[in-house]
């Protein structure tokens, strides 16, 4: 199983960017897909996750209202950033929750996901 983000850039504050991951090796048609992220020096952090059909959305509060989690099929996942802040500098992870109750509830930690993407760095200068 592979994970491959990519959308990652160098951008100002205000403007946007859209992240993307695409998943291998097996379907996710069952699984949530969540978007993390880490930050120098910081710990890992929930972004954004969205249910097995693409019905459910959660949302970190940080990014509430500016990002957009949305998903074409079982296995592609998209993540509009919108309004970008320098606080949102960091390193972009996808990865896959195959617990089921993450589609219901939503699924805010590291240790629930099963499979991770490599990372995309995204860069918000001020």
């Amino acid at each position: 199983v592979q994970l491959q983000a990519s959308g990652g850039g160098l951008v100002q504050t205000g403007e946007s960017l859209r992240l993307s991951c695409a998943a291998s090796g097996r379907r996710f048609n069952s699984d949530s897909m969540g978007w993390f992220r880490q930050a120098p020096g910081e710990e890992r952090e929930f972004v954004a996750a969205i249910s097995w059909n693409g019905v459910n959305t959660f949302y970190a509060d940080s990014v509430k209202g500016r990002f957009v989690i949305s998903r074409d099929n079982a296995n592609t996942v998209h993540l509009q950033m919108n309004s970008l802040k320098p606080e949102d500098t960091a390193v972009y992870y996808c990865a896959t929750a195959s617990q089921s109750s993450c589609s219901v509830e939503g699924c805010y930690s590291t240790y629930t996901y099963d499979y991770w993407g490599q990372g995309t760095l995204v860069t918000v200068s001020s």
